[in-house]
């Protein structure tokens, strides 16, 4: 079973769902949107590869991923484009937005599989970019370090794993007893009152950053731009 993260976007609610059973079946996490402004409202989470149809009503695919790749955050996430529109300057202008493959309708399942087992190994291999930016924030996840502003965080392993996991789903409030679950080894006893404090003093090393960890009174704790 593989750790890999995929978001399906396409207006064809029976495709999507084709898409999503083949790919569950290969071990993968599947979340589908049916459209891109849908896709938008669920990229609070972290995707390891995101498939998007070309054609669909409101917002385009090609619009959608111009968007993502103008995100600091989103800007390296390898994307699929799956569609109909396979025409040569259709095709160059997917590849001129950022995308890492482009598969024409129609299409045979195991070949899709096999483009995504190839789309993940070359963008989650051991020579990809291991740096997330954001205006500034850099977090290097192989040095596991956090550069502000060019400057080092200096932060300890638990605020280090805190802040990319927030991160990494921002826009989502996580209760402290999510946080604790998602953060802290299972044979370490901790308080709730153990996230408070590394909340505190992660604030404290983040900078102009720190107003970008919120608390919602009642419910935790997000990361929101």
């Amino acid at each position: 079973m593989n750790e890999y993260s995929i978001l399906v976007v396409d207006d064809d609610v029976d495709l999507c769902e084709i898409l999503k059973f083949n790919l569950e079946r290969q071990g993968y996490k599947v979340q589908v949107a049916h459209s891109a402004i849908d896709a938008m409202k669920v990229m609070t989470n972290f995707y390891n590869l995101i498939i998007i149809d070309v054609m669909m009503p409101g917002m385009s695919g090609f619009d959608f991923a111009q968007k993502l790749k103008e995100d600091g955050i989103w800007a390296k996430m390898p994307i699929i484009f799956l569609t109909a529109k396979d025409g040569e300057n259709d095709v160059l202008k997917g590849f001129e937005i950022g995308a890492d493959d482009y598969i024409a309708k129609p299409f045979s399942i195991k070949e899709v599989m096999a483009r995504v087992k190839a789309v993940l190994a070359r963008s989650h291999g051991p020579h990809t970019d291991p740096l997330l930016s954001l205006n500034g924030l850099v977090i290097d996840s192989r040095g596991k370090t956090v550069m502000i502003d060019g400057f080092d965080a200096e932060l300890t392993k638990t605020e280090y794993e805190l802040l990319l996991f927030l991160l990494q789903h921002r826009g989502r409030v996580f209760s402290r007893e999510e946080l604790l679950n998602h953060v802290w080894p299972n044979n370490v006893v901790v308080t709730l009152r153990t996230v408070d404090v590394n909340i505190t003093r992660l604030r404290k090393k983040m900078g102009r950053f720190a107003s970008y960890i919120l608390t919602k009174t009642g419910y935790g704790y997000s990361f929101e731009l």
